[in-house]
């Protein structure tokens, strides 16, 4: 199986240097770059697997290189950042960013962040959508919901006929909710079942998806159950 490739950007040496040691030695293929002119040089000469991207960037700014591959790519993007109640944070994932890590990171968070976004995108030997447990969409073929339309096989959703262009990532969060359309469910819970993960994480990352999501297919279509979570209208 060919090695993961990451495109690491990131300003400090220090950081730039250890990082792309340990992600090396954790079997991942590295390009580096220090700035985000750069970064998006080597994102369309190499097409990697993943980016992680430092927010503050000299040239072009982490957010901003986020926009510009997202602009081209649907490829996994996890933003690094240092403060984790910056508003940098909800930059990068409005921008496009499917999550983040605060710094300074623990090697193993860095690593475990990577392999869930991979999993989540079908690398990695991960599963992908419909093929998780109880509660997810499972090859039900095309779903309804009024005007919106969602086929779980092809991957595919439609409005008033149209395509929708969605990242993995919201396509892995709208079959969630298609899948028990008029339940309410939790941050928490979307946050295990889209995002992987097995511990407490930023509710952020999920409303700032929701937003991206409703704006593809309809403010009205999902509705903020307040206090508990999120259902999608049937």
């Amino acid at each position: 199986m060919a090695e993961t490739h990451v495109l690491f950007v990131e300003d400090d040496d220090v950081i730039r240097e250890a990082t792309q040691l340990a992600l090396e030695r954790d079997g991942f293929r590295v390009t580096a770059m220090p700035d985000g002119l750069s970064g998006l040089d080597a994102f369309r000469a190499q097409r990697p697997d993943i980016a992680l991207l430092d927010v503050m960037l000299p040239g072009m700014d982490g957010v901003s290189l986020c926009r510009r591959i997202r602009d081209e790519s649907t490829v996994p993007v996890i933003m690094l950042s240092a403060r984790a109640d910056s508003i940098d944070v909800v930059l990068g994932l409005e921008a496009g960013a499917d999550d983040y890590v605060t710094k300074p990171f623990d090697g193993s968070v860095l690593m475990a962040r990577i392999r869930a976004v991979l999993r989540r995108f079908g690398h990695a030997g991960g599963t992908g959508p419909g093929e998780h447990g109880d509660g997810s969409a499972d090859g039900g073929g095309l779903l309804a919901f009024g005007d919106l339309e969602v086929d779980t096989e092809g991957m595919e959703v439609r409005k008033d006929g149209a395509p929708v262009a969605l990242t993995p990532t919201e396509m892995r969060l709208l079959l969630e909710f298609s899948s028990a359309p008029g339940t309410v469910l939790s941050r928490d819970k979307l946050l295990e079942r889209v995002w992987d993960y097995g511990w407490g994480g930023d509710t952020r990352v999920v409303d700032v998806h929701v937003q991206r999501l409703r704006a593809k297919i309809g403010q009205d279509r999902i509705e903020t159950v307040r206090g508990f979570g999120y259902k999608l209208k049937g």
